[in-house]
């Protein structure tokens, strides 16, 4: 949300190796203290690391697994200052409800680490709350959030969402104004 309190740093590693993976995993961990909140394969037969902590601990791991993933590292990302909902998110599972009044904004995109890097971004354009955060299983690799609040906070965290990310990561953007009570807790 705007104005709340900058988080943790933030790292991410795609990798076209399983087993690379696996190892990176290892050397981000014993490089400094920072803890793995993703760590698994994801479709289409990639592996996903997402780790956080504080910055000069995360960007010392980022730096030392840029280096062990060298060319299997097919993506990657560091966010310093991380809104506090993606962490949550992330380590908890923690969500805001969607209100009657509310409007949502759904944001797509091709990568985990454009959908990272997004959602950080609404989430620091306005005054929305994260309700939805999906990333890469099931859907071939690519990210999803939705984000709820008044329509005009929603407008502008959409706008800054895409904003964030090349144009080609962006699948889309929407918003509904007034969900339907059918729609609310059961889908989004």
């Amino acid at each position: 949300m705007a104005g709340a309190l900058p988080g943790p740093a933030l790292g991410l590693f795609e990798l076209e190796s399983l087993a690379r993976g696996v190892v990176v995993a290892d050397v981000l961990v014993k490089q400094a203290a920072v803890q793995i909140v993703i760590a698994e394969a994801v479709s289409p037969g990639k592996y996903l690391l997402v780790f956080v902590g504080a910055e000069g601990d995360v960007l010392e791991s980022f730096k030392a697994g840029l280096e062990v993933g060298g060319a299997m590292v097919l993506d990657s990302l560091h966010l310093t200052h991380v809104a506090e909902p993606v962490v949550a998110a992330l380590l908890r599972g923690e969500l805001a409800k969607v209100g009657a009044d509310d409007a949502v904004g759904i944001v797509e995109l091709h990568t985990v680490a454009a959908t990272l890097k997004a959602a950080d971004v609404a989430l620091k354009r306005a005054e929305v709350r994260l309700t939805q955060f999906h990333l890469a299983k099931g859907i071939g690799g690519k990210g999803w959030f939705t984000l709820a609040g008044v329509q005009h906070d929603v407008e502008a965290a959409l706008e800054g969402a895409a904003a964030a990310v090349q144009p080609s990561l962006l699948v889309a953007t929407e918003l509904i104004q007034r969900p339907h009570a059918e729609l609310r807790g059961k889908v989004i």
